[in-house]
């Protein structure tokens, strides 16, 4: 229930926006102020105006399914509840709780709802439709009444007082620190709260519809609605009549990867059989899934369906049971002659028609496939981690990968939750592609006396989520070192050469977090992580100097911008889409400028291949623009539609 949002991308004016949502308040209103009783009976997802809708009833009854959820996710297209949600849900839970829940867009579990006065009762489904007859017989008597939120003392200090600008600029710092001011929607959303709660519901209502209208035309909200249909299209299997039936998924290698796979597996359905070399290994990882599943018991998961899913699991140390596993994706080190030998062992045990995928980043799938008695059924699933939260599967197919293959691997992998972009077999695939030449600059900025902190502070205030020496510390520094050696071939054929880590760094023990010092230090306790000062020995020397934050930020993201340009000339991708989809959800690209194909259409193709230009005069070969963005430029086209 609700609008749709393709409704408002036909509006031409802020005006008319405010005028569809000013009659949508108005229904809303009447359906309050309606003399008989309207009772919301809830079973399922209720979301952004189905909410609002229950909001403005009598009386809600939800069932206590974990399935039954509720949200406001509008703040999550850059946009605010615009049927009257930011009005009537703090009134129904409270400031603190309201704001949290519209500032968040997240999921509120049946479970949470009636202690937090969001429903009135809870039912089991099944006897839904008899208690809501009993309610609405009830209100018509006077039996029973809409429950009354019950406020503590605390809470009436901080809602009903002057002390509630505390709470709004708690609110506003809050939004500040994580968004780095670059959503819109945040803000707007606490000011309709304000003016509804210290105006009356009327001027709350005004401030909605005129703040909704703004949003929809605002930049960061058509980049975050881009991504919203872009993320729809990908879930298209590309061959979906060619898919073949898996009820059983073989997982190899049980530490973090592997582990965050078997769950992601398990939670789709599939038996999973988790091998490691032996079965102490495979049942730590076993462990590590029930301890990351038990965290979401009553927030959409029951403990009797954690208990049936970890069944699914079936930790080992032995080929055996892969002779009934329809798909294996193999996560072992990234090592080709041991990627290789686990195929063949797999392939000697499992049955005919079986797929094998590689979990690699960054190895070609077709050197793997050369030890393959089956070819056409080796491909590449590389998930990104940790896996069970993170949203994007690349999926590499060779030119031998059969399409019944690609279009099974789809399918698990949609339904493992994630979105899916198929690749082609070039090293890095798309994302660590993209990401090399802007680690890349990183690393020359850091040998031009760049300081790791203004480093990874201008790429934070970009919009990043993480700078790229965190980042590489994250990752681990002898990790970065071997994608480097990987993709090195790549770029030497444009005559780039790729700042390689010293080798000497890495024997000190200096491979990030895991080893407790890299860029930064770690003792694992401490919040923060001091600099360490002493790695600059490897990087040209102690003394530093001053790069303008706007500096450091153009020449990493242009690099960026400019091998995403390469990607899709070679084929890598298929669409500026899948790129856009790659980027945001894989290495953490800004959403508030919709992905690199996205950013580039709004700065306009011929601005980023000026400045490409520019800075390939001044520091050489690295900064050569795609032809398929001079191309571009001078046919006068764009990579998405003009509106």
């Amino acid at each position: 229930m609700g609008a749709d949002i393709k409704d408002f991308l036909h509006y031409q004016n802020p005006e008319e926006v405010r005028l569809q949502i000013r009659q949508g308040h108005e229904i809303f209103n009447r359906l309050e102020k309606f003399p008989k009783p309207g009772i919301a009976a809830i079973h399922g997802a209720w979301m952004g105006g189905g909410l609002e809708f229950a909001l403005a009833c009598h009386y809600r009854l939800a069932t206590n399914h974990p399935k039954t959820v509720f949200a406001l996710p509008e703040v999550k297209l850059g946009l605010l509840p615009g049927l009257g949600g930011t009005q009537r849900l703090p009134r129904k839970v409270g400031l603190q709780t309201a704001l949290d829940m519209i500032l968040t867009g997240k999921n509120v579990y049946a479970k949470q709802t009636k202690k937090m006065n969001l429903v009135e009762a809870t039912t089991h489904v099944y006897g839904l439709l008899e208690a809501a007859k009993a309610a609405a017989k009830g209100l018509i008597s006077g039996a029973i009444k809409a429950a009354k939120r019950k406020i503590a003392l605390k809470d009436r200090l901080l809602e009903q007082s002057p002390a509630s600008k505390l709470v709004y600029d708690q609110a506003e710092k809050m939004v500040m620190q994580q968004s780095g001011g670059h959503y819109p929607a945040p803000l707007k959303i606490i000011d309709c709260i304000r003016t509804g709660l210290n105006e009356g519901m009327p001027s709350g209502l005004a401030t909605e519809a005129k703040h909704f209208s703004e949003l929809v035309f605002s930049p960061e909200s058509k980049a975050l609605i881009h991504l919203f249909f872009a993320q729809n299209a990908a879930k298209k299997n590309p061959a979906r009549d060619k898919i073949k039936a898996v009820q059983h998924v073989g997982v190899l290698g049980a530490g973090l990867m592997g582990s965050g796979i078997a769950q992601v597996s398990a939670q789709a359905g599939y038996h999973v059989m988790l091998k490691d070399q032996n079965l102490e290994y495979a049942l730590k990882g076993k462990g590590a899934i029930y301890k990351d599943v038990s965290k979401r018991i009553g927030k959409g998961l029951s403990s009797f369906e954690r208990d049936e899913m970890m069944e699914r699991v079936v930790a080992g140390s032995s080929y055996s049971p892969f002779k009934a596993v329809d798909l294996t994706i193999e996560a072992v080190l990234e090592v080709l002659d041991l990627k290789q030998k686990v195929l063949q062992e797999v392939e000697a045990e499992a049955p005919q028609g079986h797929i094998f995928a590689s979990n690699t980043s960054s190895i070609p799938i077709k050197h793997i496939a050369e030890a393959s008695q089956q070819p056409e059924s080796v491909l590449g699933m590389h998930y990104f981690s940790p896996v069970p939260k993170m949203p994007l599967l690349e999926i590499i197919t060779t030119e031998k990968t059969a399409d019944w293959a690609l279009a099974t691997a789809f399918d698990v992998g949609s339904k493992q939750g994630k979105t899916v972009i198929v690749v082609g077999d070039r090293p890095g695939f798309y994302v660590n592609r993209i990401l090399a030449p802007y680690m890349d600059e990183a690393l020359v900025l850091l040998n031009e006396g760049g300081k790791i902190e203004d480093l990874d502070k201008a790429i934070r205030m970009f919009g990043f989520p993480v700078g790229p020496m965190k980042l590489l510390d994250e990752v681990g520094l002898d990790v970065g070192a071997h994608v480097t050696k990987v993709m090195s071939p790549l770029f030497a054929e444009r005559d780039i050469t790729l700042q390689k880590v010293d080798e000497k760094l890495i024997e000190g023990g200096l491979k990030g977090r895991k080893s407790g010092k890299g860029f930064y230090l770690y003792d694992g306790k401490s919040k923060t992580s001091p600099i360490n000062e002493g790695i600059y020995e490897h990087f040209g020397g102690k003394n530093r100097k001053e790069i303008p934050f706007s500096e450091i930020q153009e020449r990493m993201v242009m690099r960026m911008l400019n091998e995403a340009a390469f990607t899709l000339e070679e084929g890598v991708i298929k669409s500026p889409s899948d790129g856009d989809i790659g980027a945001v959800f894989g290495i953490g690209f800004p959403p508030f400028l919709g992905g690199p194909f996205f950013y580039m259409d709004q700065m306009g193709l011929g601005h980023v291949v000026e400045r490409l230009e520019a800075f390939g005069a001044q520091h050489g070969k690295r900064f050569v623009v795609a032809p398929l963005l001079k191309n571009y430029v001078a046919e006068g086209r764009s990579f998405y539609p003009k509106s």
